[in-house]
C-alpha cells in the first residue's frame, strides 16, 4: 500500500460544522456541473460516478463525529481508503486542522504515474478547503459555477 498525506490547513470552521458537510455524500453532487450530474448517483454512505470512462464507487466505512471520517473504495479499479481529519485547533471554537491521508494499492507503474499527483490534489483539496472558508473562491475555479450566495459548509 502507497500513502499519501496532504498538507495540514486551518479551515476557519468548527470541526463540528466542517465534518458535517462531508458527513453525507449526497452533499458532493451539488458541487458538480449540471451537465456531470447525471453521471453520479449518490446516497447518505455511498457515491458511485463514471469517471473518464472508469466506473468508480466509493463509500464511508467509519464515522468519528467530529473528528474522521474514513471513505473506502466500493468498485474502484483498486483499493483504497480516504481518511478525512478534522481536528480542533488548540482551543480555538471556529478553527479546524483538516488534513487528509490517502493509502492506495497501486502497483509500481500507477504509483510512478499517480504519486505526486494524488499528493498535490490532496494540497490543493486543503487549500481550497481553507479559502472558502475565509470567503475567498479557489485557485483554478470558476465563480460563476455558483449562485450568489453559495456557501459551500451549508446544505443547499
Amino acid at each position: 500500500m502507497a500513502n499519501y498525506n496532504s498538507k495540514h490547513g486551518i479551515v476557519s470552521r468548527a470541526p463540528y460544522e466542517l465534518y458535517m458537510s462531508f458527513v453525507d455524500m449526497r452533499n458532493f453532487v451539488q458541487y458538480l456541473p449540471e451537465d456531470k450530474k447525471s453521471e453520479v448517483q449518490a446516497d447518505y454512505d455511498t457515491l458511485k460516478a463514471t469517471v473518464q470512462g472508469f466506473e468508480i464507487g466509493v463509500k464511508i466505512s467509519d464515522r468519528v463525529p467530529y473528528s474522521k471520517i474514513a471513505i473506502s473504495d466500493d468498485g474502484a479499479p483498486f483499493r483504497f481508503t480516504v481518511d478525512l481529519h478534522f481536528d480542533s485547533c488548540n482551543g480555538e471554537q471556529n478553527k479546524t486542522d483538516f488534513y487528509v491521508e490517502v493509502q492506495a494499492d497501486l502497483n509500481f507503474m500507477m504509483k510512478m504515474v499517480l504519486g505526486n499527483k494524488i499528493k498535490d490534489g490532496l494540497d490543493k483539496m486543503v487549500d481550497g478547503l481553507v479559502a472558502m472558508s475565509e470567503g475567498r473562491m479557489p485557485e483554478g475555479i470558476d465563480p460563476s459555477m455558483f449562485p450568489a450566495g453559495f456557501d459551500p459548509f451549508k446544505k443547499q
